[in-house]
């Protein structure tokens, strides 16, 4: 679908199966894929057959990127259609995991929050947030609307605010704050006749609608390139001239580590790391009519990579293992 095609004139049932087509074309993309398939299947109404799609995810012999996020659309999709029990069970699995991700942890608080079940809602959110932002003074970008979601929760339930509703706020940029949007008896100034209410409103649905937009400009991560050992041999095996990027291994991770801190810094959001392969870097450059060894090529790339869902959140989630693959938590390696 093109980025510029209105949401009403799209062909759901069409794109979902242009996904799929795509999907066998790209197996090691599938996950990506089929998730988006069963997306436009949700929004056709056709949810059994997106239910079909999480399945035959969660049951293939390829190992998930991510099963959380999966286990997650399922049990969201499967209530909308009335499997309130199977929904509820598979939630529960969710929250006994404890995913490391927070996306799966808002997908289930706010299928809750959808059916009117806010204190199970704001349990959810709670645990997320203890489990990934516990001793986190600088939440990552994903892990905002955790952040957003608990306190629009709350401020349904009338609870006082903690320390993480002053963190969300925190983090939220809109002129109007975090508890004026989320004001549970914002539903009565619709129907208001004074004009001061109905203007007051309009102010706030912009704001929404500014902040949703600045979340859809970037879809995907502003990611940098990282290369295992193996692969960064072999590439500069097969194209020498590209060891100017390249003049060892280690620098290139500190390189990798040094440039996503500078870029936090400078306050971009939403960073990641993509993972290369030379067969697949190979193929990126015979698509452009170019030879691998321009360098120029190498930030494409990336950019690819990470459009594809390709992207590693940057920084790992307090607890996982490096990036770098030495298998060491990243607070003890590249975190230190």
């Amino acid at each position: 679908m093109r980025p510029d095609t209105s949401a009403e004139n799209v062909d759901h049932h069409a794109e979902a199966a242009r996904l799929e087509r795509t999907a066998g074309i790209h197996p090691e993309d599938a996950e990506h894929l089929l998730v988006q398939a069963a997306a436009h299947l949700e929004l056709a109404g056709a949810r059994p057959e997106a239910t079909a799609l999480y399945d035959r995810l969660l049951s293939s012999s390829t190992p998930l990127e991510n099963p959380h996020l999966v286990r997650a659309l399922k049990a969201s999709n499967l209530w909308e259609y009335g499997h309130e029990a199977e929904a509820r069970a598979i939630i529960e699995g969710l929250r006994a995991a404890a995913p490391r991700d927070a996306a799966p942890w808002v997908i289930a608080a706010e299928s809750l929050e959808a059916h009117d079940e806010l204190q199970a809602s704001q349990d959810t959110f709670t645990e997320g947030a203890t489990l990934l932002l516990s001793d986190v003074t600088d939440p990552p970008y994903a892990t905002h609307a955790l952040l957003f979601g608990r306190h629009r929760v709350r401020r349904m339930l009338g609870a006082p605010h903690d320390d993480w509703d002053a963190l969300a706020d925190t983090l939220h940029s809109s002129s109007v704050s975090l508890d004026e949007l989320h004001d549970p008896k914002r539903v009565w100034s619709l129907g208001s006749d004074n004009p001061a209410e109905l203007e007051a409103e309009i102010s706030r649905l912009q704001a929404e609608l500014g902040a949703y937009r600045e979340a859809l400009s970037r879809p995907f991560p502003v990611a940098v390139l990282h290369w295992p050992t193996s692969e960064l041999q072999e590439l500069l095996e097969a194209y020498p001239t590209l060891s100017e990027e390249y003049p060892s291994h280690p620098e290139h991770l500190t390189t990798i580590e040094g440039s996503l801190r500078e870029l936090s810094a400078s306050g971009t959001p939403n960073l990641g790391i993509v993972t290369g392969t030379v067969p697949s870097y190979e193929a990126f450059a015979a698509s452009e009519g170019t030879s691998p060894n321009d360098s120029s090529l190498l930030p494409q790339y990336a950019t690819t990579l990470a459009a594809r869902g390709r992207a590693v959140a940057w920084p790992p989630q307090r607890g996982t293992v490096c990036w770098c693959g030495s298998g060491r938590a990243y607070e003890g390696c590249h975190g230190a």
